[in-house]
């Protein structure tokens, strides 16, 4: 799903979420929509974290997904070329492009590229240059290395498959985007450099993670505290590219 909104230029304060929303909100079951979707809206209304994307203008609450990443392991870095698959509807970019410089602003430091890829058009960000690409193509990796001027020092990943609501079907979905997402790192990736990718707990990654740690001095798996807790959704971060 996209969720859109405003433009956010900088680092986000610092915020615990309580307080911004009282009451619970609850949602009736209207006519022609099921009650998963009701339990979906009712979920998303009483969310803090897509309150305080509101509030802080974000485009969705997936940004402090990667704020969270970045706080404890550092990949953003000032000059740093980062390309974001599956980037729509742009959250990602807005965290990554003050952190890495992209738009200079910071006096005497490297500054930063953003590359965003995704199959839809992403409204456009300053600091941020968004793709439509299949990075699946044969010679995507061709073309994001052109964009970016060279290799990449981090490519990242929020992506999801298309849910079918059967658990195990979608697990391997994912899994298997998140393979392909993989596979495209290493074409792209300088030595050093950091993958981070959103993966689903339930058995099926542990090949996975026998590939990343072979490629990968280093590979973490971690719930942001911004992850619902009732998500099966965690994030893998594999550092130090061996090439």
């Amino acid at each position: 799903m996209t969720e859109t909104g405003g433009k956010k230029g900088g680092r986000a304060r610092k915020s615990s979420g309580r307080g911004l929303r009282d009451l619970t909100v609850k949602v009736k079951t209207a006519r022609g929509r099921t009650n998963s979707s009701t339990r979906w809206l009712q979920r998303q209304l009483n969310d803090p974290y897509v309150t305080r994307a509101k509030a802080e203008g974000y485009r969705g609450r997936a940004a402090f997904k990667i704020m969270d990443l970045d706080d404890k392991y550092r990949f953003l870095v000032n000059g740093a070329r980062v390309v974001d698959l599956g980037c729509a509807p742009g959250g990602w970019a807005q965290v990554a492009v003050p952190r890495i410089n992209a738009l200079g602003e910071k006096s005497g430091k490297k500054v930063g590229t953003f590359l965003g890829i995704d199959l839809q058009e992403v409204e456009p960000l300053a600091g941020a240059t968004f793709h439509q690409l299949d990075f699946m193509e044969d010679d995507a990796d061709v073309k994001v290395k052109e964009l970016l001027g060279g290799e990449a020092d981090v490519v990242m990943s929020d992506m999801a498959a298309s849910s079918s609501g059967h658990k195990q079907t979608d697990h391997l979905r994912i899994i298997s985007l998140c393979e392909a997402a993989a596979y495209f790192a290493f074409d792209v990736l300088e030595q050093g450099g950091t993958f981070v990718a959103k993966v689903l707990a339930g058995g099926a990654e542990g090949e996975l993670q026998k590939l990343l740690k072979l490629k990968f001095e280093k590979v973490v798996n971690v719930k942001p505290p911004s992850s619902r807790s009732d998500s099966s959704e965690k994030f893998v971060v594999a550092t130090g590219f061996k090439g």
